[in-house]
């Protein structure tokens, strides 16, 4: 910037100077040409005195000279010898000339012809130069006006300068501090609309998008490790499952072998059958697992939810207790009846091993939703625990244990269920005692919030 400066103000100052200089001897001129007119029009009126006094300001040398150099008449600041050497033609009558003698002063002349006549005199008047002229101090002045005018662009140009990158070293000294563990911290943004503060914005707005990138892909490993787990689990769990039944077929069939004739082989072929369906309903529940996910659109079948429910408790021959269906007809849903049924049968399965005297099944519809809710009058489950039992392998007591024929999966395969079909499982808060299970469905025909319709007369199945 200071070069810049150099190179720009020099040749302005070294111009200045000369046109300064001109434009002054340009003044003088002009005053002494004016004096030279005004005596040159003295002389033609013959009003000439041997002494002559100036009436231009600042002019004080007037001379009046014949031919041959020979003076007529002159100031008395003039008296001596002409003034200068020069004599206007008749062509040109006027000139200007400057004077400049070892040790004196320069003098700025105007000569004026004062007629055109062969033997015409020839008036000289004219000044001294000015001391700055006749001199280098004009030319100091504008040299220590050119070196204050670099110091001062030099100055400016240094303190504008560091304001403008004070910021920007600001900026640069806080990113060089960021790294990936702290990407919530912000560079400082100057106020205003200019470029650094632009520059701070946009460096602001890439750190959140790389922070919100961040925080993305920590939860999705977050969700990825959370599966792994899971996944760990369940192979641990499922392999837990499978062992006990078959250490105890082997046990049995390694006893008989041992001792054939001591062994009661009806007995031990109904331990061991027995085995065999425990095995067969896990590796069962197991398969539906593996293979659950969203429901093929080609098994979507719309009918009525009642009259799937009543269906599968009608076959139901096992049951230890009655089941009381309360169900609102015409309630329409879109789903896999295979699944639903599973879904049911599981539910109902649960509640009849831990009821103490019936189950019951209720159906409404409402809020463009079927709601399906199975309870039961046993012990119930702890709120605390509500979200456990859905979780795979889950028993919460001996009463939920191997004995009492569950494996483990009939719950969370209810809920997956559910979730295939766009739907919710969860426990609710019983009306008396024991668990209640509530499963929502969205209906096949969204008309908005229905009125729920006349239930029909509680039955018992």
């Amino acid at each position: 910037m200071a070069l810049i400066a150099v190179v720009l103000l020099v040749p302005a100052s070294v111009a200045a100077g000369l046109v300064a200089r001109t434009v002054i001897n340009q003044g003088v001129w002009q005053h002494s040409r004016r004096q030279a007119e005004l005596t040159a029009a003295a002389v033609r009126a013959r009003r000439l005195t041997g002494v002559i006094v100036p009436s231009t300001p600042g002019v004080d040398l007037v001379q009046v000279v014949a031919p041959g150099r020979r003076v007529i008449a002159a100031s008395a600041q003039a008296r001596g010898p002409a003034l200068v050497g020069a004599w206007p033609a008749a062509a040109d009558p006027a000139q200007d000339v400057q004077v400049c003698r070892p040790r004196v002063p320069c003098l700025l002349i105007s000569a004026l012809r004062v007629s055109p006549a062969v033997g015409s005199p020839v008036v000289y008047a004219g000044r001294a130069a000015p001391g700055a002229i006749s001199s280098a101090k004009l030319d100091g002045l504008f040299a220590v006006e050119a070196i204050l005018l670099v110091a001062l662009a030099t100055w400016a140009a240094w303190t504008v300068t560091g304001r403008t990158l004070r910021p920007v070293e600001a900026i640069r000294s806080e990113l060089a501090h960021i790294t990936a563990s702290d990407l919530d911290t912000r560079v400082p943004q100057p106020r205003g609309e200019d470029e650094v503060a632009r520059l701070a914005g946009t460096i602001n707005q890439t750190l959140e998008r790389l922070e919100r990138s961040r925080d993305a892909e920590q939860r999705v490993r977050a969700g990825l490790q959370r599966m792994l787990d899971q996944q760990r689990r369940f192979t641990s769990d499922a392999s837990h499952e499978l062992r006990t039944p078959l250490a105890g077929l082997r046990a049995q069939l390694e006893d008989a072998e041992l001792h054939p004739d001591e062994s009661d082989m009806p007995h031990v072929l109904r331990h061991a059958l027995r085995d065999v369906d425990r095995l067969q309903a896990i590796i069962t529940d197991l398969l539906l697992l593996s293979q659950m996910g969203a429901v093929h659109p080609g098994d979507l079948r719309t009918l009525d939810l009642g009259g799937l429910v009543a269906a599968e408790t009608g076959w139901r021959e096992d049951d230890r207790h009655p089941v009381r269906l309360d169900l609102e007809p015409g309630v329409r849903v879109e789903v896999a009846p295979g699944l639903i049924a599973r879904l049911l049968a599981n539910l109902l399965d649960n509640a009849q091993r831990h009821a103490s005297g019936c189950v019951g099944v209720r159906l409404r519809a409402g809020g463009g939703l079927a709601e399906l809710t199975v309870t039961d009058d046993g012990p119930g489950i702890p709120e605390a625990e509500r979200e456990v039992v859905f979780h795979r392998f889950t028993r919460l007591d001996t009463a939920r244990g191997r004995g009492q024929g569950g494996t483990g999966l009939g719950l969370a395969i209810a809920r997956d269920i559910a979730h295939a079909h766009h739907g919710t499982l969860d426990i609710a808060d019983a009306p008396a005692r024991g668990a209640c299970f509530v499963l929502c469905l969205p209906l096949a025909d969204d008309d908005g919030e229905r009125e729920p319709a006349a239930a029909e007369p509680v039955g018992e199945s």
